[in-house]
């Protein structure tokens, strides 16, 4: 399926791998899911950002959420910045179906229509 069939703006696929689009928000009592943001997948981490610190939580959070070893994800873009992007070593289905799970339909705010 190709990411814009998806309906998350947040997504796309870059050969075998998926990329996920993130805006993070460091400095927060934990670490969860927070909306759509501009397109992308709006995070707000428990961690600072510091040395490199908000990264690595964010990749070790995202790789536990998505269930895949820690060296399946790549961070792409964005090392120093609030928008980041993540490709991941999982199929298009595996991250759209953590996605439906992590953003019911009623909490999404600019996300995919509702069928």
């Amino acid at each position: 399926m190709p990411a814009a069939a998806s309906g998350w703006p947040c997504v796309s696929t870059h050969g075998e791998r998926t990329r996920l689009e993130l805006s993070v928000v460091p400095n927060a009592k934990r670490t969860a899911v927070d909306g759509l943001h501009d397109g992308a997948l709006r995070v707000r981490l428990a961690a600072p950002p510091v040395d490199g610190k908000a990264n690595d939580a964010l990749l070790r959070w995202l790789a536990a959420e998505l269930g895949v070893p820690r060296r399946g994800l790549e961070l792409v873009r964005g090392a120093s910045a609030r928008r980041k992007a993540v490709e991941v070593e999982a199929p298009l289905q595996h991250l759209l179906a953590w996605l439906d799970r992590a953003m019911p339909i009623s909490s999404r705010q600019g996300g995919p229509a509702s069928p």
